[in-house]
């Protein structure tokens, strides 16, 4: 049986040059024990005395964070219009080289 990402770069070799490839480990799930306990912050933290939200928000500042996230949000987005994709190739068009919306597949 196929992994989602197998059959998602199988649908068409030509159009999707795997794009999730590349970002495959973005893809995985965090494991690991050590990402579920919470990190305690000492008095010399620079986050010592910090509100959770105050900490949320200083967190997703980060480069990092906010790498990854892109990251993501390309990668959804791009899975997003390959689905729309495969959808186009099978509808109907007059005429034919016409290039149906998101809208007019809906």
């Amino acid at each position: 049986m196929k992994s989602w990402m197998e059959s998602t770069c199988s649908m068409d070799e030509g159009s999707l040059p795997c794009m999730l490839g590349e970002h495959r480990e973005a893809l995985l799930p965090i494991t690991g024990r050590e990402n579920l306990v919470p990190r305690k912050s000492g008095p010399g933290s620079p986050c010592a005395g910090l509100s959770r939200e105050e900490r949320r928000r200083r967190r997703r500042a980060t480069l990092k964070y906010r790498t990854a996230h892109a990251t993501r949000e390309r990668i959804r987005v791009e899975a997003f219009n390959a689905a729309f994709a495969a959808l186009r190739r099978l509808l109907p068009t007059l005429p034919p080289d016409k290039k149906l919306s998101k809208i007019e597949i809906l």
